[in-house]
């Protein structure tokens, strides 16, 4: 048998695909005919049960059913903005629910998570901007040809980082490694990958670069590092971690609205 590669079928990256999701869009106002997100700014993505009730307590907005998980639609300082969570981890649960906010009309997105560091230096609570994903997720290759990073938006990152300097927050930019097995990940990887300047490892970045380089939207992605590959200890919960998320969402929020303002889409 031939060694496999991703995605099995070559080429799938380029081929129309059966399902679309403008079915989604059109089931979905079926029942809510009012469900539209083209006068929105963005939507931040985030993973963590916490964080999404620490959203919920500081920006309010109305949930509504119109996509998998949470969703929130906030009014901020005059601008229209959505939150997302409570849908589940890793790059094809993120992926579904980017493909089915893009449906409704979402034209840029932050993604905000956890990651762990693959550099000591980087210590629980430490921001990072991720500036490329290191492809080793698996969903990315149905959207994109094979290639050993997927980029995100360089406008929303730059709105991004510069979000985070306006509040006096700290944060590095770097390579990320996004990867499906976090059980399986080794030392050889995290040596190798470490030395060609990869700062943190994460499970949906590279996905979520993919689907908006696919749909034509903008993505960037922060995250807040929980713990560290290269020098293993038992994972406990670190307050700056969760002080970092704070300030990350804060942050992408700032970052969609300052991009609309800039460069409204069509």
């Amino acid at each position: 048998m031939t060694r496999p590669v991703l995605p099995l079928h070559p080429g799938k990256h380029a081929l129309p695909a059966i399902p679309d999701p403008a079915e989604h869009a059109h089931h979905v106002r079926s029942r809510a005919p009012e469900a539209t997100l083209t006068d929105h700014d963005g939507a931040v993505l985030i993973y963590q049960d916490r964080l999404l009730a620490h959203a919920v307590a500081n920006y309010g907005g109305r949930r509504t059913d119109w996509v998998r998980g949470n969703l929130r639609l906030i009014e901020r300082r005059g601008r229209r903005l959505a939150v997302c969570g409570g849908f589940g981890l890793g790059a094809p649960a993120a992926a579904l629910v980017l493909e089915q906010l893009i449906s409704l009309g979402i034209r840029r997105v932050v993604t905000v998570g956890t990651a762990a560091s693959l550099h000591t230096s980087l210590v629980p609570g430490s921001l990072v901007v991720c500036t490329r994903a290191l492809r080793d997720d698996g969903l990315s290759y149905h959207y994109l040809p094979p290639a050993p990073y997927a980029e995100p938006s360089p406008e929303l990152t730059r709105h991004l980082v510069g979000a985070l300097a306006a509040r006096g927050t700290d944060a590095r930019q770097g390579s990320g490694w996004t990867t499906s097995a976090v059980y399986r990940e080794t030392a050889a990887e995290v040596s190798r990958y470490g030395s060609l300047g990869v700062l943190t490892a994460d499970m949906e970045a590279a996905g979520i670069f993919a689907v908006a380089e696919h749909r034509g939207i903008d993505a960037a992605a922060v995250f807040a590092v929980a713990d560290c590959l290269a020098e293993r200890r038992s994972r406990r919960d670190h307050p700056r971690t969760e002080t970092a998320l704070h300030a990350a969402v804060e942050a992408g929020l700032a970052a969609l609205s300052t991009a609309a303002h800039e460069q409204p889409h069509d």
